[in-house]
This record gives C-alpha cells, structure tokens and sequence, in this order.
C-alpha cells in the first residue's frame, strides 16, 4: 500500500462529490484526506484526495472516476513535484504559568495566535503534515483541548497547470 494524491477538477454541481466519495466507498478505500473548492474557473471545482491504497485497484478506481459524467480529468500528483499543505486551528490549555512557552511554540513553528482567552489559546498553522504533526507533539504538554484540521491541497510545482485553456473557455 502506497500514499497517493489525486487531483480531480469536477463540474461544480451537487452530489458530485458525494458519488466521487462513494466510489471510493464502495471499493473498500479509506480516504485519508479529502479537500474540495472552486478553480479559478467558476464551473469547476478541484478535489484533492489522499488515499493509502496498491497501484492497480487506483488505477481501476481512476478508470472508474474518469466514467463519471461530472469529472473533467484526474491528475495523480507525485511527491517530489508536489507543494502541499494543510491547515490546523488548535485550541490549547494556557493559564499565566504557560501562555509564554505556549507563545514561544507558536513561534517557533510561524503559526499564528488567532484567540486568546484567559484559559486558552487558539493557534492557527499550515503546512506539511509532517510540520504539523511536529507542531501538535510540542502542544500536547500544554493539553490539547480542541482541534480541526483541513485536508490537505496540493498543486504542482512550476508553470504549468492542470486547469489548461480549453477547460477556461468551456466555462
């Protein structure tokens, strides 16, 4: 089993994402990480899926979704030529004796401070899951009280695009 990330631009309609998940569903795949949004075509929205699965049941399951009226094309982006991020807001414990090593994590890790209570701090941070990860280990002393976390979204390094001309002048 292998990490893979897709890109899929679909039509921006209802219920499409709803049969891309179930296709996924129905081959008995977990998505790890799903993130979906509007291009800079308004007709089209981009989904980024992460799944953990063997190379031949993706390539059967991207012959499946390329069959779906509402998918305009599947990009299977790779690692090295990939920036990718994710989004986390977490909420930690920070009384008088903790707010300033909790601060001095936060700015270790360039997050940033987005709520400040007497209690609590809310942090919000992106970047590789890795930084990530990283980043929760170091809260978890403080006590982590409550956290949300994006899927991740990924485009491909350099000029060029997957959402080319011909999909821009079919909007």
């Amino acid at each position: 089993m292998t990490r893979h990330t897709l890109s899929v631009l679909v039509e921006n309609k209802p219920g499409v994402l709803a049969r891309v998940a179930a296709l996924f569903a129905r081959r008995g795949f977990n998505i790890e990480s799903l993130a979906v949004g509007p291009t800079e075509v308004s007709e089209i929205s981009r989904m980024t899926i992460v799944v953990q699965v063997a190379d031949l049941p993706l390539e059967q399951v991207t012959k499946q979704l390329n069959k779906l009226i509402n998918v305009i094309k599947i990009v299977e982006l790779e690692p090295e030529c990939t920036v990718e991020r994710e989004l986390i807001m977490v909420k930690v414990r920070a009384d008088l004796d903790t707010r300033s090593h909790v601060l001095e994590t936060v700015q270790l890790f360039r997050a940033k401070v987005v709520d400040v209570a007497p209690d609590t701090v809310t942090i919000e941070a992106t970047g590789t899951a890795g930084k990530l990860e990283a980043l929760l280990r170091m809260l978890e002393s403080f006590g982590i009280k409550e956290l949300v976390q994006s899927g991740m979204v990924a485009v491909g390094r350099g000029p060029r695009s997957i959402t080319d001309r011909s999909l821009r002048s079919a909007g």
